[in-house]
């Protein structure tokens, strides 16, 4: 053990507070919010979950954009290159072109990859938030209704 105190830690009988028990609330921008890691409440972290969510669901929307803006490039490219030939101009020029459309393919189709691994991302975290939400919901309405002042996150934290 290294001897650093973490927050919530008892020491010599008093309890060091965590930074911030503040529940996070979406900004009026309308940007996700920031959430402390100190920030663990049910509350809290179904919200980190779903920001979690729809932010890998703005990923896969921005690079299917950009994966039609590649595809239309590289037929550009590829149209360019063959105007290039039929006009007769210096092969070496024509050969850079379609190589140029060719690499444009290369990424459009290698992006898929990043847009399966950010539908993964939000699916997962939509069966975490599912899963969050169905182990802990019940507790936490019962809790909310009982009417008694709770600890703060952390309080009961098992060491």
């Amino acid at each position: 053990m290294s001897g650093e105190i973490t927050p919530g830690q008892v020491v010599s009988g008093e309890i060091v507070p965590r930074e911030s028990y503040v529940p996070a609330v979406p900004a009026s921008d309308g940007d996700l919010p920031s959430i402390p890691d100190s920030n663990l409440g049910f509350l809290s972290l179904g919200l980190a979950v779903a920001a979690l969510a729809a932010q890998a669901l703005r990923l896969k929307e921005k690079v299917w954009a950009l994966q039609a803006l590649f595809r239309r490039n590289t037929d550009k490219a590829s149209n360019m290159s063959e105007m290039c030939d039929a006009a007769e101009v210096e092969p070496q020029f024509t050969a850079l072109i379609m190589e140029g459309a060719t690499s444009l393919r290369e990424v459009a189709e290698a992006s898929g990859d990043m847009v399966n691994a950010a539908d993964e991302m939000q699916m997962d975290a939509q069966g975490f938030n599912d899963a969050h939400q169905g182990e802990y919901g019940g507790i936490y309405e019962v809790v909310q209704s009982m009417g008694v002042q709770q600890p703060k996150p952390g309080f009961n934290e098992v060491k």
